[in-house]
């Protein structure tokens, strides 16, 4: 069989490459593509039908990345032994990929596409999730779908001062600054990532090395799509329009609606008055007319969108009436739930977190089972977004990639400031009891807030803000929006959210969906986003400014001991008698792991007596003798010549007859029992043999001498 295979390569700034291959696999597919980069390959698919379904108004576009197990030459974990639901990790790539593709597409193809992208090979050195958004651009402009691509994804870390594109694993682990951006030749349109507290300009310069590398890789698949022929793309026709029926619409209901736009209202009832608007539009229509519903709806969303846009842009005035810096109403709470390990309110506006805190030990840590990447995760964040949160009705199916997306962002917005040395497993959830825009951000100051109120010694609070932008492409005409409604994320050009402490940024998320988003725009809008959240920390630190002193009362307590690997075996036992009994006699919890060639002795307690007690006897065990010390023995047994103290844990030492008191000892009987307590001083260690000898008589007061008559 004669294979028409058509490899294109990619050169990035450090020399490495990247290559693209098509031809060879997956064939039926409308558009397929390996990629490769050292030994990471990932096979993209891309499939869309040829007609909309029946009353589709929008792009059901669905992205998948998964990683086989395979690729890395494991076998997966559980039961089943087999891949199976996409993991929160494969959920997070897929959302990245999804919010760089989606926007490239024309508003009205509305047919069923899926892009599926598989990890075939993995290289710890080629991290796959900066290489996701290029496979999947390249099956598009392999394919006949129209598609205004290319685009392309890339990380940048900086590393000592130094920006590395698409850096190693470890390379990442010493960055100050991780982030994904994806682009086309001309424009930004996404940025996601996190950062150890830098500037507005330091990010802007990140962004600019990757857009540059980015630029390449477009170029590069434009070449690609010319040789394989598919310029010329599918025709479609997925919507029914009526021309008059539209011009008719927005005569007789974009001033009703600019109006109903204008007059500052709650989210419901602006909500209602657009709904009233609408209905008695479609009542004034003529029975006998039919129309369809679908195209009266689009129609109708197109004009409240513009009335929308067209107020802010006009009048500089916003749905809920603020100034366009101006950040809603805040009022938060600490310690609301009693019995959590912390807790916090935020609200801000119409939207509200409740977020908990809770403290657990090494065994609650979250079990990492993945293709590229096993271990463990000691900071948890969990975000819930229920449907009453918005007044409506909706199954509880759990969390979906929305959930899972705005849980991580806040996840990394968070973990930049946790201290370094923390012994606790620590789970922020964020459940979000009202919704109107910038739930996710709620969540960031909901969490920093119920940190510092459990008494975790976060480094710096950290609050978060949520930016939109409209923007006219004919007049030049923008306005910069803090702290965005939900209507206007919908309605707006732009959804930036930026987190960070008073020193600098630690978690970002932006999504454009303009064309030609300069950059002196991006750095006012970074600005203006500065100064709202700087804003939102001086009104939480109101209520709290800096951690509690000390744990909840109720928090258990947990601590590190670091120990000698030698006396791993002590503190565990002959078949883990002496940890066991110290377990159940302290209640306490303990985990021993050997670390760097140390023993680290985890223990949690429930509470302090209890780690006391359990810190005390570990401490005993694996002390080591020191002469002149003094010791609290207890006699094991009595010899003729002496007894046998044990006088550490493990550790015996002989008390001879010529040192239990001054007076001279005759012999041993009567002298001692076994079981007696006896303080004792280490007054020798054999250096040869390693023997201990004991003496108690020199504690004891020496008697005077008498004098000879």
């Amino acid at each position: 069989m004669q294979l028409n295979v058509i490899n294109k390569t990619i050169s990035l700034p450090d020399g490495r490459s990247i290559t693209i291959e098509t031809g060879k696999l997956a064939k039926q597919a409308d558009g397929s593509v390996v990629v490769r980069m050292g030994d990471t390959m990932l096979l993209a698919t891309v499939v869309s039908k040829p007609e909309a379904g029946e009353g589709v108004d929008f792009l059901p576009l669905s992205v998948d990345y998964q990683e086989k197990f395979a690729s890395s030459g494991k076998i997966p974990g559980g039961f089943l032994k087999r891949e199976g639901k996409l993991s929160d990790y494969e959920v997070l790539i897929s959302r990245l990929v999804d919010r760089a593709i989606r926007p490239m597409f024309n508003d009205d193809y509305h047919a069923d596409t899926q892009i599926a992208i598989s990890l075939i090979s993995g290289d710890p050195d080629a991290l796959p999730d900066a290489l996701a958004a290029l496979a999947a651009s390249s099956a598009l402009m392999v394919s006949d779908i129209p598609f205004n691509g290319p685009i392309s994804e890339v990380r940048v870390a900086r590393v000592n001062g130094e920006f590395i594109v698409n850096p190693t694993m470890s390379q990442t682990g010493e960055a100050d600054m991780d982030l994904i951006v994806a682009a086309t030749i001309d424009n930004i349109l996404m940025v996601e990532g996190e950062m150890k507290q830098v500037s507005e300009d330091e990010m802007l310069e990140a962004i600019k090395v990757a857009h540059d590398a980015i630029k390449v890789q477009c170029e590069v698949q434009l070449e690609l799509q010319e040789a394989v022929g598919k310029a010329q793309k599918r025709e479609y026709n997925h919507e029914v329009n009526d021309e008059a029926l539209k011009a008719k619409m927005h005569e007789e209901l974009y001033e009703k609606v600019y109006e109903i736009a204008r007059k500052p209202r709650p989210k419901k009832e602006r909500s209602e008055a657009f709904d009233e608007i609408f209905n008695n539009f479609v009542e004034s229509l003529p029975e006998e007319e039919e129309i369809d519903g679908t195209m009266l709806s689009r129609y109708y969303k197109g004009i409240k969108k513009e009335a929308c846009r067209n107020l802010v842009l006009n009048e500089r005035v916003r749905l809920d009436g603020r100034a366009l810096n101006e950040v809603r109403p805040i009022w938060t709470e600490v310690n609301y739930l009693p019995s959590t390990h912390g807790s916090a309110v935020f609200t801000r506006g119409e939207t509200q977190s409740l977020s908990t805190v809770t403290l657990g030990t090494k065994m609650d840590e979250q079990l990492i089972d993945g293709a590229m990447y096993e271990g463990s995760n000691k900071f948890m964040l969990h975000y819930n977004f229920p449907a009453f949160s918005t007044g409506e009705v909706r199954p509880n199916r759990g969390p979906g990639r929305r959930e899972v997306g705005h849980g991580n962002l806040a996840w990394r917005a968070l973990k930049e400031v946790l201290p370094e040395k923390n012994s606790y497993t620590i789970r922020v959830v964020s459940d979000i009891l009202e919704s109107n825009g910038s739930s996710s951000m709620a969540t960031v100051c909901a969490g920093s807030l119920a940190l510092m109120d459990a008494g975790i010694q976060i480094e710096a609070p950290v609050s978060g803000i949520a930016m939109g932008m409209i923007s006219d492409s004919e007049t030049g005409n923008f306005a910069i929006l803090s702290d965005i409604l939900g209507d206007e994320d919908h309605l707006g050009d732009m959804d930036f959210k930026v987190t960070g402490t008073e020193k600098g940024i630690t978690a970002t998320q932006m999504d454009i969906k303009v064309d030609g988003l300069p950059y002196e725009v991006l750095k006012q809008a970074l600005e203006q986003a500065r100064e709202g959240r700087l804003h939102i920390l001086n009104e939480m630190k109101k209520t709290i400014s800096t951690p509690n002193a000390d744990l909840k009362p109720n928090a258990p307590r947990s601590e590190v001991l670091i120990i000698d690997k030698d006396m791993i075996g002590a503190v565990i036992g002959p078949g883990g008698k002496v940890i066991q009994e110290i377990q159940k006699e302290t209640g306490a919890t303990i985990v021993i792991e050997e670390i760097d060639n140390k023993g680290q002795v985890s223990v949690f307690a429930v509470n302090g007596d209890s780690m006391n007690e359990a810190l005390k006897r570990i401490k005993a065990i694996v002390a080591q003798p020191e002469i002149g010390e003094v010791y609290d023995g207890k006699v094991k047994s009595i010899m003729p010549f002496g007894a046998f103290i044990e006088f550490m844990p493990g550790k015996d030492g002989l008390l001879h007859i010529s040192e239990i008191k001054w007076e001279r000892v005759e012999n041993m009987e009567g002298v001692m029992e076994v079981g007696e307590e006896v303080k004792v001083k280490l007054v020798e260690i054999d250096k040869k043999t390693g023997k201990f000898r004991l003496s108690r008589k020199v504690l004891l007061p020496k008697p005077e001498k008498k004098e000879s008559k």
